[in-house]
């Protein structure tokens, strides 16, 4: 097993992308933010190597367009069977809409698992591509993102508007 990683720059910053090489593929562990709490130690992040990700930086650029609505990559998020199954959610939320932790949580089977649907959800270590900013509050409130509140609402805006003027830029 190989560990590598690259630096994607977006509008939202400096995103640090994890995967691990199967061949002449990457399947990704994790995408982090310059952020505390998406805080990693270099062990974790492998060795910089930018040519395995050109596809993963041309559909975070896409994406950023406002012309991808899906990212199709293969994944490798390290997570428990529960947490799995919420991301697998999480990336049925179409573009441009959001859900609550309770509509996730009656998915599942189980209406009163919406606080375990937000622990998941705050474990996501696929920022972005496991669209978990598109999870907001029963009332309609945007709650707690791991990148900071700015970049969710960017997030949403942009996939509201592909084309953010410049008061809606982070």
């Amino acid at each position: 097993m190989t560990v590598l990683h690259s630096v994607v720059d977006s509008p939202i910053g400096l995103l640090t992308v994890v995967g691990e090489a199967r061949g002449d593929q990457i399947a990704l562990r994790a995408v982090w933010m310059d952020t505390p709490r998406h805080a990693h130690g270099d062990d974790e992040l492998g060795t910089r190597n930018d040519a395995p990700f050109a596809g993963v930086v041309r559909q975070f650029g896409e994406y950023f367009a406002g012309t991808r609505t899906r990212f199709d990559l293969e994944l490798d998020p390290e997570g428990t069977e529960f947490e799995k199954r919420v991301w697998m959610l999480l990336r049925d939320i179409p573009y441009g809409t959001t859900r609550s932790y309770g509509d996730l949580a009656a998915d599942l089977g189980d209406p009163n698992l919406s606080r375990a649907v937000g622990t998941a959800n705050g474990r996501n270590p696929l920022s972005i591509i496991v669209p978990c900013h598109r999870v907001i509050g029963a009332d309609g409130s945007l709650t707690g993102y791991a990148g900071g509140l700015e970049r969710k609402r960017f997030l949403l805006s942009l996939e509201r508007d592909p084309a953010p003027t410049a008061d809606q830029l982070f």
